[in-house]
């Protein structure tokens, strides 16, 4: 964050929905910023990218209800530049594409404030490109018009000169323009524009929840109307319309249409977030753990200063690893202190933890479970040796007892504590209640423990009435069952890629690891092996 006697306020477009669609300038900007203002088109995942102690102030516009008058976001603008801020002004799509930010930068010259503009991607073209509709294209379209579809029906006369635009041959898109789509129709039908020129509405373009109609401007209204298509969407009128049926790439994604509610800590969900995203679906995040510190570090660093004296230590997680090398450097030591010492790593997604602070795992068991890891250690020497363990609080004892049981010496300190995470908002927790989603996920016993726990065990049977369950693995799945919960989907390899990849293959109908649909039994019991899932 920089603060300065002088502010500026950033003009910044945050693209037309799909986060990743920002500018890396951008970005930089909200990094920096000590208050970022933000509306209702710009999505809110990108305020993670703001610093933590930044004042963050919503005053989001839809149709028909405005949070906060355009008057008075200038003079918040104004105020807080003059009180020295860096201030990033977040509007969705472009803020010089019917974003009204040239009235926002004119009344901070005005005021003697510096402003810049960062342009945005803007709907006009990415919602186009993700229904697979291109702007332009030779032969079908040699320019591309941007149109208001938003005017005041009040007003006596329009502004918008129907008969020039009625004569073009290229693409015509009007923004905000489906409560308006039976006037723009009728307007350009009666300046000539034949009604069967192709025509498409596109809502909450580039985002899992996008939809598209299509028709003709004769027939686009109606279909509007009977399928109460809803803001913001825009209309595209033209012959480009139809290069959709052979360049419709993003809505025919495996999980394009479901809705995917990941239970993993939010600091771990990133990965299976964004693997499930680019696959197409829309992602709930309701994290139901939270990774803490322990009680008391003691025994882990006594441990960490002791490590020549260990033969072996084990991570079994990527948490554990992570607590570990972060004990070390709190040490003032680094990755030399594991010199003596040989390391196994359960599961890649901990050996490639333990690989980026420079150790390469001297074992890594086939399975991914306590049983394989004692198998593993089995045709190795271990008897007197030393092995340390850093462990969850509500660890299982399987792996220090297996390796007990080899002779080994085993200490087995507290690394971190996995807590509940209670901070959702009613309207979320409402949300799972009534069911509304396709599928749940879960990667640990404890997500599937405090899902049930975070929407109440009364709401279970009807949040899952319909919600298909996917577990990590055979431990995770022992668990939901004790629950009644039947899980549809469980990757033979418990990794996040695997489990996101069996996700996509049940929807291809090509799963290779599906049980009976899942849901609710009235007694359900499963016999099998226990693992290590996080």
């Amino acid at each position: 964050m920089q603060t300065s006697t002088k502010g500026r306020v950033y003009l910044v477009g945050a693209g037309p929905g799909d986060p990743e669609l920002i500018t890396l300038k951008a970005c930089r900007l909200l990094q920096e910023a000590d208050v970022v203002v933000y509306d209702y088109l710009a999505n809110s995942r990108l305020l993670q990218h703001a610093h933590p102690a930044a004042e963050k102030i919503y005053v989001g516009k839809q149709a028909g209800k405005h949070a906060v008058p355009q008057e008075q976001i200038n003079m918040l603008l104004i105020q807080k530049g003059q009180e020295g801020k860096s201030v990033v002004r977040l509007k969705g799509g472009d803020p010089f594409v019917f974003g009204r930010g040239g009235e926002e930068a004119l009344a901070l010259r005005q005021s003697g404030i510096a402003c810049e503009v960062v342009p945005g991607v803007t709907a006009g073209t990415a919602a186009l490109a993700y229904a697979g509709i291109p702007a332009t294209h030779r032969g079908a379209a040699t320019s591309v018009s941007f149109i208001t579809g938003h005017e005041d029906p009040s007003k006596p006369e329009s502004e918008i000169n129907w008969d020039a635009i009625a004569a073009m041959h290229g693409s015509l898109v009007f923004y905000m323009g489906v409560n308006n789509a039976a006037r723009i129709a009728r307007e350009l039908q009666r300046f000539g524009k034949p009604a069967d020129t192709p025509a498409a509405v596109v809502r909450c373009g580039t985002l899992p929840t996008q939809q598209t109609l299509t028709g003709t401007l004769g027939t686009i209204a109606d279909a509007i109307k009977t399928a109460d298509m809803q803001p913001p969407a825009l209309i595209v009128v033209g012959e480009v319309v139809n290069l959709r049926k052979e360049l419709n790439w993003f809505e025919t994604r495996p999980l394009f249409g479901k809705r995917i509610v990941v239970t993993r800590s939010r600091a771990q969900a990133s990965d299976l977030i964004t693997k499930l995203e680019l696959l197409g679906a829309e992602v709930l995040e309701f994290p139901t753990i939270k990774i803490t510190p322990p009680d008391s570090w003691e025994d882990l660093d006594r441990a960490v200063r002791d490590m020549s004296s260990f033969d072996w230590v084990v991570f079994s997680s990527a948490n554990s690893a992570q607590m570990f090398f972060e004990r070390i450097a709190a040490a003032g030591l680094d990755a030399r202190t594991l010199a003596a010492t040989r390391v196994c790593a359960v599961g890649p997604a901990t050996a490639e933890l333990v690989h980026s602070f420079g150790i390469i795992p001297d074992l890594l068991p086939d399975r991914f479970t306590a049983e394989a890891t004692v198998e593993a250690f089995n045709s190795i020497a271990v008897s007197g040796k030393r092995v340390l363990i850093p462990r969850a609080d509500i660890g299982r004892a399987t792996l220090s007892a297996g390796l007990s049981a080899l002779g080994a010496s085993v200490h087995a300190p507290t690394a971190y504590r996995t807590v509940i995470d209670d901070s959702h908002s009613e309207d979320m927790r409402n949300l799972l209640r009534g069911g509304d989603f396709d599928m749940v996920t879960f990667t640990s016993s404890s997500t599937v423990k405090n899902f049930v726990s975070g929407i109440g065990p009364e709401h279970l049977e009807t949040a899952l009435r319909r919600a298909q369950v996917a577990c990590i693995g055979p431990r995770t799945e022992e668990t939901a069952r004790s629950f009644n919960i039947v899980p549809a989907i469980r990757p033979g390899r418990y990794t996040i890629a695997d489990l996101a990849d069996e996700i996509a293959g049940f929807y291809r109908g090509a799963c290779r690891n599906t049980f009976k649909t899942g849901g609710l039994l009235e007694k359900a019991q499963i016999q099998g092996a226990r693992n290590l899932e996080e």
